[in-house]
């Protein structure tokens, strides 16, 4: 028997709750996995509290994150003792994910851990550092570099925004950084940012163009913000979209794109390519130490996941939420 959060909908409702899971029940796969630490994202606190549609079946334990030790394997890639990662696949919205002690999974969606990295920075880290990461590569694969000028970073006090600022600052970019938490601008400025603008100027309908002012950009945003952040690229500009916060729609015009020849890079963290994740994570672990992870992020016990749900989607959580699945 072993400790998970577990999600279920019956003819009772719609409820989440922290029991006891028999090994026997967990689903097919070709890998087990004893969890040591998960995480948890905006995407496991909509499953947790039911207020978005993600998970697809029922009963379902949510974590799109975790990193563990492999305790059996039937996978040519790994063998018992190995130290792994995963971060999407549909896991914790279609398969059993890790805010447990215990998975069983696809081999195919694993990596193996950096050696320099502890379970405990991988998930301080998670899908945010990771699709942050992801965002840089793509800007960088577009020839944006750091004498080009300013880059703007959106949802800055979210996870991705966060590591976004970070990552950029490290390699020598000029972030500015948007928020509508202005409280946090110290806090943003210590993780790097040259500046702190105000996001309502750019949630707004705007122009189809605006006055150039990045050279590149990083959105977690979305809808109007997206098309507002496009308006304002420099010519030959890429932004790297990766989130929906203010909404899926975009509101925008193609004169940026054909006027200004911009580049939006679409950024998919889910069901990213093996040799993708693998040149993230190596490219992460030389940008981090202890004190940026320690400003990022807080530690919760699997017995305080619930509650902990409820804040986030409140918008009460800023940065990182690391889960110890071993302590309740």
């Amino acid at each position: 028997m072993f400790n998970a959060i577990v999600i279920e909908k019956d003819a009772e409702g719609y409820r989440s709750g922290l029991r006891q899971i028999n090994e026997a029940e967990l689903p097919d796969g070709n890998v087990t996995v004893k969890v040591d630490y998960s995480t948890l994202n905006y995407k496991d606190g909509l499953a947790i509290t039911g207020k978005g549609p993600v998970v697809r079946t029922f009963p379902m334990i949510p974590g799109i994150d975790l990193a563990g030790t492999v305790e059996h394997s039937d996978h040519p890639a790994f063998r018992t003792g190995d130290r792994v990662i995963l971060n999407g696949w549909g896991v914790g919205e279609k398969h059993w994910g890790g805010l447990a002690q215990k998975t069983r999974l696809n081999g195919d969606w694993l990596i193996k851990l950096p050696d320099e990295l502890t379970a405990r920075q991988a998930m301080a880290i998670g899908t945010a550092g990771y699709t942050a990461m992801l965002s840089v590569i793509a800007l960088e694969k577009n020839g944006v570099t750091p004498g080009q000028g300013p880059i703007l970073v959106t949802g800055a006090n979210g996870g991705v925004g966060h590591f976004a600022i970070a990552f950029l600052s490290r390699l020598g970019y000029q972030v500015v950084a948007s928020t509508g938490r202005l409280e946090e601008a110290s806090h943003l400025r210590q993780l790097g940012a040259a500046e702190v603008i105000d996001r309502h100027s750019l949630s707004e309908p705007g122009r189809p163009l605006g006055k150039e002012q990045w050279a590149a950009a990083v959105d977690t945003i979305g809808s109007h913000t997206l098309a507002n952040v496009c308006a304002g690229i420099q010519y030959g500009g890429t932004v790297a979209a990766c989130g929906l916060a203010q909404g899926m729609d975009f509101p925008a015009s193609v004169a940026p794109f054909i006027l200004r020849g911009i580049t939006l890079a679409g950024i998919d963290s889910v069901m990213r390519p093996i040799v993708d994740r693998v040149e993230a994570w190596r490219r992460i672990e030389p940008l981090i130490d202890d004190p940026l992870l320690d400003s990022i992020s807080r530690e919760i016990g699997l017995g305080e996941v619930i509650v902990t749900a409820e804040a986030l989607i409140k918008g009460h959580i800023r940065g990182r939420i690391i889960v110890d699945v071993n302590r309740t």
